[in-house]
């Protein structure tokens, strides 16, 4: 079953269970599209861009300065809210996450 379709189904059933608009608002911004993935190279660049060394980055971002090291690497990839939060700086800029 396809992502759309079990939002599809979750949406009938809380409009069936008479649940308030609030809750019903809440399950349609399931349907977001997914978050771009970024390569090291990407994250790297973000970086230096904003002149922050990587242990800054790590702290702004709220992860160890090795997990950091390691996406700019390609070692491992963000992933969840890391990603999310990796990808706003990426396209609005640091101080977007910052302020």
């Amino acid at each position: 079953m396809t992502k759309s379709k079990i939002i599809d189904a979750m949406l009938e059933t809380a409009h069936d269970l008479g649940m308030d608009a609030v809750t019903i608002r809440e399950l349609e911004q399931l349907n977001l599209p997914e978050v771009k993935m970024l390569t090291s190279g990407n994250i790297k660049k973000m970086r230096t861009r904003s002149k922050v060394s990587q242990a800054v980055m790590a702290k702004i971002l709220n992860v160890t300065p090795s997990t950091y090291q390691k996406w700019e690497r390609g070692e491992v990839h963000p992933k969840g809210a890391n990603l999310k939060l990796l990808r706003l700086a990426y396209d609005h800029g640091l101080d977007y996450i910052v302020s």
